[in-house]
């Protein structure tokens, strides 16, 4: 849980402190106000993009030296630290009380976990968006699953350049390969343990709010002898094609409406909306349970897109959870939320 943030020349903000607590941290204000960007700034205190999945000099304030900094206070006194350096405006920095660590190691201290209006349309978007949404969800269970994925980017980045090559070197496709098929396997492996894991949570839940989702993951599965030989007979076609045809990176979340049994693509948009927060509230439980650290949940203008009975039992759902950042233009909006709330008027 994040006890302070403070953020210094990240998009529309040049400076501000904030002091959220425990439970709600609600955040209201006009359009353009910077609601999105403080819940984008702390997004960025995990591995990855951000919800946004901006480039870092898109992060930095226009009008600024050219560099940002976003810095966190978590409950437990750790400092936690990312930005850029005007100097270097694409290279990342991160620190953890005051030392240099790699982006990964920030899945150690924090799991994050959002929704933007932007992820509406998840079901029917193509198959590199879910696993987007799958890996945030895994990353949650299983904080190395981050590492495992940068490796296997860049050992099948360096497979695609080398069979772009008139003459590639064998055995130094081979070595590539082995380090595609070690990594490979584990990130099949923590995807499909949390995609059990959550159908289990989702199947246990007695709640009749929101539609109970059952999860597949579909597409390439295996383990590493299999990855390996189908690596070593593809070379051709994938030299062919320019990419590598096979492997965990052409998987895809597949989705199902439970009481329906229809996809959650062939669902109504009201429908959709509920079956992603349904997996979402499910998935915080289980982190919960887990890691003894629910992961800190980000919902951008969710409240606004949900009917009153709807948007009554989310609230009621989130009632007691760690830490939610929820966004609205209206105040209202949350009238149902208690007064431990913490609000913060921006604009």
């Amino acid at each position: 849980m994040i006890r302070r943030l403070v953020l210094t020349d990240v998009r529309s903000h040049s400076a501000l402190a904030l002091s959220p607590g425990a439970g709600f941290v609600l955040l209201t204000g006009p359009n353009g106000a910077g609601k999105t960007n403080v819940l984008e700034a702390v997004s960025l205190l995990a591995p990855g993009r951000g919800l946004r999945r901006a480039s870092l000099g898109d992060i930095a304030r226009r009008d600024g030296p050219g560099g940002f900094g976003i810095a966190a206070t978590l409950d437990d006194t750790t400092e936690i630290a990312t930005g850029t350096l005007a100097s270097a405006p694409e290279r990342r920095v991160i620190r953890i009380n005051g030392a240099a660590a790699p982006g990964n190691a920030l899945a150690e201290w924090l799991s994050v976990l959002w929704l933007t209006p932007a992820m509406d349309r998840l079901f029917v978007e193509p198959a590199s968006e879910r696993r987007r949404f799958l890996d945030r969800l895994t990353l949650a269970l299983v904080p190395g699953h981050a590492t495992e994925s940068t490796r296997y980017d860049a050992a099948m980045r360096a497979r695609n350049k080398l069979l772009a090559e008139p003459f590639p070197d064998r055995e130094w496709l081979s070595a590539l390969e082995a380090q595609m098929a070690q990594h490979g396997a584990a990130i099949d492996a923590a995807r499909r343990e949390a995609v059990s894991a959550v159908s289990a949570q989702l199947a246990g839940t007695s709640d009749t709010d929101f539609p109970r989702a059952t999860l597949a993951l579909e597409g390439w599965s295996g383990d590493l002898d299999a990855l390996l030989a189908a690596l070593a007979a593809g070379r051709a076609r994938d030299a062919a094609a320019g990419r590598t045809l096979v492997g965990p990176h052409r998987a895809d979340l597949h989705v199902t409406h439970r009481d329906k049994q229809i996809a959650a693509a062939q669902a109504s948009t009201g429908e959709q909306k509920a079956l992603l927060l349904s997996i979402v509230l499910a998935h915080a439980a289980l982190v919960g349970e887990r890691r003894g650290q629910p992961p800190i949940l980000l919902l951008d203008e969710v409240a606004a897109h949900l009917d009153p009975a709807r948007r009554a039992a989310l609230f009621d759902r989130l009632s007691g959870h760690a830490q939610v950042w929820m966004t609205g233009t209206e105040p209202a909006l949350f009238a149902a939320i208690g007064e431990d709330a913490t609000r913060i008027a921006l604009g």
